[in-house]
């Protein structure tokens, strides 16, 4: 498994389609901060990446007290920090947001259709709005490589604008297992909103996304990735990523932002932190399983990065051991 397809399974990546709005000017509509709805609409997630695709028409998106980019059908707009943000007709609109949309859905209702449009008036716009919960702690690099906002244009038949026009077939016909198609929908438009994201990324650009695309970090990432239960040394990833110590290090530390060991650490603790949310197996099985030969050592890096014991963050998340 790359390392990218390794953090998005790990961090618990999950998606949803909300709503289908048709709307027609003027128009506006506010999304509030992630962090106040990720609850209701993603239980035990503690994240929330916001995205809009543009089916018809043109608007206007842009972080709330931020400058507005003008979308056109084809585009997809996407708030990987959980921003509030606005949607409108015209440039630097302000509405209110409805918390009361954000609402866990019953069965069958997904996505929800939200129509704006002014009497009489046919809708000239189309929005698919989605969303994906996913973990932001303990250690996330993916979120913290990415930008507030991305802008994608894909008006040529590209793998955006099918994953828009399939969103908005199977919106409208409601088949047997729908919600589930939407789901996974979302989590591909996101994956190839970052992977595009990833190949317009300028030479000089730091972080862990710059690192991936790097032969010798990329190399060494998907090392530690494949086996971070491996007892790795610098001259052993070194090897394995066919450099020298001195240039994996520092080469690691600058596009990274941080040393090898401290990067390892801080993924075994977010392995570690899913396995006891996710599955019922003891501390001691988890410890073994990321690379601690002992539950003790295990524990007390744990706490050092999280902030917490093991079994407290197990308990704190409603898992049950």
């Amino acid at each position: 498994m790359d390392a990218l397809s390794d953090v998005l399974k790990a961090v618990r990546l999950r998606g949803a389609v909300y709503f289908d709005v048709r709307a027609s000017e003027p128009w506006v509509a506010e999304a509030p901060p992630g962090r106040k709805i990720v609850e209701w609409l993603f239980p035990g997630s503690d994240h929330l990446v916001s995205y809009h695709a543009l089916a018809r028409g043109t608007c206007w998106a842009g972080i709330v007290g931020g400058p507005s980019i003008r979308l056109a059908a084809g585009d997809v707009i996407m708030f990987p920090h959980g921003d509030a943000h606005v949607l409108s007709s015209a440039s630097e609109a302000r509405g209110k947001p409805k918390l009361s949309l954000y609402r866990p859905p019953r069965e069958g209702q997904l996505p929800f259709t939200l129509s704006m449009n002014s009497a009489g008036v046919d809708a000239g716009v189309n929005l698919v709005c989605g969303f994906l919960g996913c973990d932001a702690r303990p250690f996330n690099p993916l979120l913290a490589a990415l930008p507030r906002v991305i802008h994608m244009s894909d008006r040529k038949n590209g793998p955006l604008s099918a994953f828009v026009q399939f969103a908005v077939t199977e919106s409208r016909e409601r088949r047997i297992g729908g919600e589930g198609v939407l789901a996974r929908l979302s989590e591909l438009m996101f994956v190839e909103v970052v992977r595009r994201h990833l190949e317009t990324l300028p030479p000089d650009r730091t972080g862990w996304l710059a690192g991936l695309r790097d032969p010798v970090v990329g190399r060494a990432l998907a090392a530690l990735h494949r086996s971070p239960e491996r007892g790795w040394t610098i001259a052993s990833l070194a090897r394995e990523a066919g450099a020298s110590r001195t240039v994996l290090a520092e080469r690691f530390t600058h596009l990274v932002g941080q040393p090898v060991v401290r990067y390892l650490t801080r993924w075994r603790m977010q392995l570690a932190a899913n396995n006891l949310v996710t599955c019922g197996d003891s501390i001691a099985s988890i410890a073994e399983r990321v690379g601690y030969g002992s539950e003790a050592a295990f524990s007390r890096a744990f706490k050092k990065v999280v902030g917490a014991p093991p079994s407290a963050w197990r308990m704190n998340r409603g898992a049950a051991p």
